[in-house]
C-alpha cells in the first residue's frame, strides 16, 4: 500500500468519526419538542381510563433520549391529523411501573392498544407512513 492511500484512509475514519462526535452532541443538546394539545399525557392514575375504549398509540419516551426528540414532531403531526385514534405519551422516568408493566426495553417504544389491550409494538424511529400502517393495520382488524 502505499502512503497516499493510507493516508485517505486515515483521513476517512477520521472524519467519519468526527461527523459521528459533532451530530452525537447535537442531539445531546437539542431543544425538547413541545408536545402537541392533542396528545394526551398519561401516567399512572389516567392511563386506563384513557386506553380503555378505542385504539391508543402509546408513546414510551424520555426527555433525556435523542431518538425521542427525533419522533416527537412525527407524533405531532400525527395527533393533529388523525381522528381514527388516540396519540398519549408516557414518560418512562416518571411512570417506571407502566414501562414494566409493558415491557419497554428500549426507547422510544410505541404501544398501540385496542380497548385496553396491548396489540401491536413499534420500537425506534420510524416514519410517519410506518406508523400510520401499524396503527391502520389494527384498526382494521
Amino acid at each position: 500500500m502505499s502512503a497516499t492511500l493510507i493516508y485517505i484512509i486515515v483521513g476517512v475514519l477520521v472524519a467519519f468519526f468526527g461527523l459521528i462526535v459533532y451530530n452525537y452532541f447535537r442531539m445531546k443538546n437539542a431543544k425538547p419538542v413541545k408536545t402537541s394539545k392533542q396528545i394526551i399525557v398519561l401516567a399512572n392514575k389516567n392511563f386506563k381510563t384513557v386506553t380503555k375504549k378505542g385504539v391508543v398509540l402509546v408513546d414510551f419516551w424520555a426527555p433525556w433520549c435523542a431518538p425521542c426528540k427525533i419522533i416527537a414532531p412525527v407524533l405531532n403531526d400525527i395527533a393533529e391529523t388523525q381522528n381514527d385514534f388516540t396519540v398519549a405519551k408516557v414518560n418512562v422516568d416518571h411512570n417506571q411501573q407502566l414501562a414494566k408493566k409493558y415491557k419497554v426495553q428500549s426507547i422510544p417504544t410505541m404501544v398501540i392498544l385496542k380497548n385496553g389491550t396491548a396489540v401491536g409494538r413499534i420500537v425506534g424511529v420510524k416514519t410517519k407512513r410506518a406508523i400510520l400502517k401499524e396503527v391502520q393495520a389494527v384498526l382494521a382488524s
